[in-house]
């Protein structure tokens, strides 16, 4: 079974359902392939290093830091169900354009999911900042890809055309939040549901095969 999971490494709620579908995977008696697609909530967003917290940009998109911390607090306690440790007042302020490229690198390498975990813990738990090539390069080499191939490629125009053009095909599809998982090109199932969500869904398109 395919499963195409269309998400954004800043976005808390991807974080979160990553988690709960994994745990439904592991339970699932099925062969499983997952595909990882780019999606940006903020494509806009600056790409340079050091571009500061996420924060001050949240509170002023959501109308207070008040709002922020709310938000903040509710994911801490459904991330701490899961076991995920999580740190949003650390989370920098990114375009997550890099560490998609790097993504979809990851998975030319046959290394992408391990890849994908690595990226959501370091920007939702640990505040690196994944606008910094050398700070991606060292996480994406700690799941698998060599330091110098990742150098390499955010020094250079690969992988650019090919996650635009799976940005494009998110945007075709009409999926317009994430995360957004996608099985067998046919069915979906959207948001950062419970577990329980994931392994229905996973029965019910095997039992479509």
């Amino acid at each position: 079974m395919k499963i195409e999971i269309y998400s954004d490494v800043v976005c808390p709620w991807c974080y979160l359902g990553q988690a709960r579908f994994r745990k439904a995977v592991e339970e699932f008696p099925g062969e499983v392939e997952v595909v990882w697609r780019p999606f940006q909530l903020d494509p806009s967003a600056p790409e340079d290093k050091g571009a500061g917290l996420a924060d001050e940009v949240l509170a002023h998109k959501f109308g207070g830091a008040d709002k922020v911390k709310a938000a903040h607090s509710r994911l801490r306690a459904l991330t701490a169900e899961e076991g995920l440790p999580y740190e949003p007042e650390k989370s920098h302020h990114i375009n997550s354009r890099a560490a998609h490229r790097v993504i979809w690198l990851a998975g030319e390498l046959g290394v992408q999911d391990a890849v994908v975990a690595r990226l959501f813990r370091a920007h939702h738990a640990e505040g690196r900042d994944l606008n910094d090539p050398e700070t991606l390069a060292e996480l994406a080499a700690e799941s698998g890809v060599p330091a110098e191939r990742t150098l390499a490629l955010l020094a250079s125009d690969e992988g650019v055309a090919e996650v635009d053009a799976q940005i494009d095909g998110a945007r075709e599809l009409g999926v317009s939040g994430v995360p957004f998982f996608l099985f067998e090109g046919k069915w979906a199932v959207s948001g950062g549901q419970p577990t329980e969500v994931f392994t229905k869904a996973l029965q019910e398109v095997a039992s479509r095969l």
